[in-house]
């Protein structure tokens, strides 16, 4: 609010990004929490319907916004998110791999698909370990890596629930993994996995793309349309039977079919979500503003 008056008084167009701030899918899980949200509403949606533009890093993201509350009314732009092309900084991908190895010595010879994001429930972690349990045998040179912080102590629970379904061996636990280690891992798997029920946008899966890794997703990470359209990987609904059969998908690929989806991937980075495309389109919205250019109207900036 205090941004929108300020703005308002000097006569300055401003906008705000959403984040996924607007997705419903927390409506349904905290509907505690949706009420509390909803006292504040009239002051939020001011802020919302005075901005130049609402910028909504996918066309799915900015369709669930408008559901999430009664008033609806702004501005919506699409602006791709993204992240700054890695391999501009990491050129010795030889170093990168032995950084991986030195961290998780195990999965030196090994295949794996590798998970990397919160141990949440949001992630569906749940559902990929069940669903790797039963896809296993197809494929028993491969392991799963769940990498990222475990925030709310599910971590313990999840190892058990392994061994009760006979994988405990075949499932790695690292952490938080970052710098070197983490583009290692990303360099190294098989191919990227993330079953979530809620993203927004989803920098994991761009990351995986930027270095050449085939992603599998749910249909409730927002970005999964551009996944799909461009052969990048494979999308299923976010349920155990979804999972299940995204990841038998995967192990029935032949070799030349992932390779081929591999081949994809860094292309889709390069022209969807570098970010420097991010920032020009941002740019290019304000300056069209300053020169009068620029009605406002519901659109998407590519």
């Amino acid at each position: 609010m205090a941004l929108r008056n300020a703005a308002l008084r000097a006569g300055k167009p401003y906008g705000l990004f959403a984040h996924g701030a607007l997705d419903p899918w927390f409506n349904r899980q905290y509907p505690l929490k949706h009420l509390k949200k909803q006292l504040y509403w009239p002051v939020q949606h001011a802020v919302l319907r005075d901005a130049s533009a609402v910028f909504f890093t996918s066309q799915a993201e900015r369709d669930l916004a408008r559901s999430s509350f009664r008033s609806a009314n702004w501005n919506s732009i699409v602006v791709p998110y993204g992240i700054t092309d890695p391999m501009a900084n990491w050129s010795e991908s030889d170093s990168l791999f032995e950084e991986f190895y030195r961290a998780l010595p195990a999965l030196r010879g090994r295949h794996f698909l590798l998970f990397l994001a919160r141990i949440h429930a949001k992630k569906g972690c749940d559902l990929l370990l069940e669903a790797f349990a039963k896809v296993a045998p197809l494929a028993p040179d491969v392991d799963i890596v769940m990498a990222g912080p475990d925030q709310e102590g599910m971590e313990a629970s999840l190892k058990s629930f392994t061994e009760r379904l006979g994988i405990a061996n075949r499932v790695h636990w690292p952490g938080l993994i970052d710098g070197k280690v983490k583009w290692g891992a990303l360099m190294a798997c098989d191919a990227f996995v993330l079953p979530s029920h809620q993203e927004n946008f989803g920098i994991s899966v761009v990351e995986a793309l930027s270095v050449g890794r085939p992603v599998l997703i749910s249909d409730q990470v927002n970005i999964w349309p551009e996944i799909e359209a461009d052969g990048v990987g494979l999308v299923e609904h976010d349920t155990r039977e979804g999972t299940e059969r995204l990841l038998r998908r995967w192990f029935d690929l032949s070799q030349s079919g992932r390779d081929a989806m591999a081949a994809r991937a860094r292309p889709c980075f390069v022209a969807r979500f570098e970010m420097s495309h991010t920032a020009t389109m941002i740019r290019d919205f304000f300056s069209s503003l300053k020169n009068g250019k620029k009605s406002r109207t519901e659109g998407l900036i590519r």
